[in-house]
């Protein structure tokens, strides 16, 4: 329940109550709840001007996060630490300041050319704190004329501080967090542009490198078998095997080069980039089945990673013939799901993340645990049905903003 606020007109008071409640009401924003709080301020205290200062995440200074016009402006420019100035000094003591004239001559003052303090003569600074979270800020209150502010007036910004306080907690909680989800965003996009730039170097590492001197030993074993013409039959015989041996080592070190940075996802979209590495799957028949999805590049790349793992483990272990490939919206997050027809997994049907020991990856190995740490690193999670005999489902789910 909601105490008395002490203001002398019931009505007043209670359209300040009401209008207090749809402020916070409105969202966790502190910005949206600083800009609908303050004129509700001025108008049940009868000041000319609002301003609330609000602690900053680390606790020691304190920014201007909501004004009345037109000092709204400088929302986010002011800033001071915590003790300087009258509203510093009242967040460090957890106690109300009231200046009735001459401000200026107070030690305390800190003047702010940008809200022009020598247009107003009294004020009031106020701490606003509550039980949860202590102290979160200050709110001030000025006027043109000379005031004499009462206890009772005083009393009165106090019970609004404490009042709004705590949503100001619960915003100022939900900006760290926000804060915090937007760092790991970040973080998750440069660890995979810096998985996908060590892929890069890698694949140019192996066309500029082995592939060229391969080029050049099948050249060399081409001239050396038309000069054999007339050698015994055992050397054009080892000259034919290293031939193959060569062929063979050139063409695996071009699907090494294809795997570790495709060109196609550079060039389509995730669901075009999935049709085509099916059509690169020759050991089975790969029916595929993709929505275009709006994703962020480095979601792409970890998806389209994760199909290619999931195809190639199909390719080594399951013994299938067909595998179906699925991409999807479903609600708010995209569904990326690998289904064979293969001999399964002995365990049954079993989760990616762990074995029932409780510790090491499930069947599959290092493939198994690159698609769960890869789904992991963004939001998602991954997951594994299978039966002896009757096949595999590899399901990736990751959350879409």
């Amino acid at each position: 329940m909601i105490q008395s606020l002490g203001l002398a007109d019931p009505e007043r008071e209670n359209a300040l109550l009401i209008g207090i409640v749809e402020a916070i009401s409105a969202g966790p924003e502190l910005a949206l709840l600083a800009a609908k709080v303050v004129p509700l301020i001025t108008a049940a205290t009868a000041t000319d001007v609002c301003f609330l200062h609000v602690l900053d995440d680390s606790d020691r200074s304190l920014t201007l996060v909501g004004a009345t016009p037109p000092f709204d402006r400088e929302v986010g420019q002011i800033r001071l630490p915590l003790g300087e100035g009258v509203t510093g000094w009242a967040a460090s003591h957890g106690r109300p300041v009231v200046i009735v004239d001459h401000k200026e001559n107070d030690p305390r003052y800190r003047y702010f050319p940008q809200l022009r303090g020598q247009d107003y003569t009294s004020m009031v600074s106020a701490p606003m704190a509550s039980s949860p979270g202590g102290l979160v800020g200050v709110l001030n209150v000025h006027t043109r004329a000379r005031r004499d502010f009462t206890e009772r007036d005083v009393r009165l910004l106090t019970s609004i501080g404490s009042l709004i306080a705590g949503a100001i907690h619960q915003a100022r909680l939900h900006r760290r967090l926000a804060a915090r989800e937007r760092a790991h965003e970040r973080f998750t996009e440069q660890v995979i542009a810096a998985q996908e730039a060590e892929r890069r170097r890698l694949a140019a590492d192996i066309h500029d490198g082995i592939t060229q001197r391969l080029c050049s030993l099948r050249f060399h074993l081409n001239a050396a078998h038309d000069a054999l013409s007339d050698a015994s039959e055992f050397a054009a015989a080892q000259l034919v095997h290293a031939r193959r041996l060569a062929d063979l080592t050139f063409d695996e070190a071009r699907a090494a080069i294809n795997g570790l940075r495709p060109p196609v996802l550079d060039d389509l979209g995730l669901a075009d980039s999935l049709a085509s590495l099916a059509r690169s799957i020759a050991e089975v028949h790969v029916i595929v089945d993709a929505d275009e999805c709006s994703l962020p590049e480095h979601v792409e790349i970890a998806l389209y990673r994760i199909a290619q793992e999931a195809l190639q483990n199909v390719v080594k272990h399951a013994q299938a013939s067909i595998v179906c490939l699925r991409l999807h919206r479903v609600s708010d997050a995209v569904m990326l799901q690998v289904t064979d027809n293969g001999r399964g997994l002995a365990a049954g049907s079993l989760p990616l993340s762990s074995d029932r020991a409780g510790g090491e990856p499930t069947s599959g190995g290092y493939g198994m645990t690159s698609m769960t740490e890869r789904a992991e690193l963004i939001g998602g999670h991954l997951e594994v049905r299978s039966h002896p005999g009757r096949g595999t489902t590899v399901s990736a789910r990751v959350p879409i903003p």
